[in-house]
């Protein structure tokens, strides 16, 4: 018996969205170098080296340097899945396409048009501060590409974690303030801590290495003052009234 295809159906339609997208600032060409980085951070927080999307940022880098192909396959041997390459020459461009990579102008010419008139507020400086057990407080705004952590104990964050950035901690993380970036609790394997948001709208979710992702979490939720917790080895995300 075989199937019907209704010929006249639309096989698939494009749709702009914007997706949470990793951007890996490369700092070095050394691919060596690289490799011993990213090897320090999965030992740190390994749910996230689970096949994340990165976006190869080249734009500090001499293009006469570049292996592109090495790091593409540094990224993937620790299991980040480089899907895009930013900045660069027209060498550059035409490699990555090679590869099968998209690529993006550099940010500064993408955005010095829109940025050039508006003046930024006066910055104020985030402030660190130890905690008891080991814990730690950060008052401030994490910043797309920063990492903050509590290696002992709990971690608060006084503010904002925007996309992009990432916070970790042995104990619970608190977030007082949006959480569009990532969090990691119980990053050496505490199963009884957990992530606690006033306004969840997190790329991943980790708790003792049990994570998920923003596709992952109902929608229901997203916005919400929420905790995440382990409920039979299945990360629970429940509001909080």
């Amino acid at each position: 018996m075989s199937l019907k295809v209704d010929q006249t159906a639309t096989a698939f339609t494009f749709k702009g969205g914007m997706l949470p997208l990793t951007v890996m600032e490369l700092n070095s060409p050394d691919p060596e170098r690289v490799s011993a980085q990213l090897a320090g951070k999965l030992s740190q927080s390994p749910a996230f080296f689970q096949h994340t999307p990165v976006v190869l940022s080249v734009e500090k880098l001499d293009d006469t340097s570049l292996a592109l192909e090495r790091l593409c396959a540094v990224c993937r041997s620790h299991k980040l899945l480089p899907v895009a390459v930013r900045g660069g020459s027209e060498g550059i461009k035409q490699s990555a396409w090679a590869l099968g990579l998209g690529w993006f102008p550099p940010q500064e010419s993408r955005e010095s048009r829109t940025l050039a008139s508006v003046t930024p507020p006066p910055a104020q400086s985030p402030v660190m501060e130890e905690a008891g057990s080991g814990g730690r407080i950060f008052r401030g705004t994490v910043r797309s590409g920063q990492q903050i952590s509590a290696a002992e104990g709990d971690l608060v964050v006084v503010g904002a974690v925007n996309a992009g950035a990432e916070v970790l901690a042995a104990g619970s993380v608190h977030v007082y303030g949006p959480l569009r970036g990532r969090a990691l609790a119980g990053i050496h394997g505490d199963r009884e801590c957990g992530i606690f948001c006033h306004e969840l709208h997190a790329e991943l979710l980790s708790v003792a290495g049990n994570y998920k992702r923003l596709e992952d979490i109902d929608p229901s939720l997203l916005n919400t003052t929420v905790q995440v917790r382990l409920r039979d080895d299945q990360l629970s995300i429940e509001a909080l009234v």
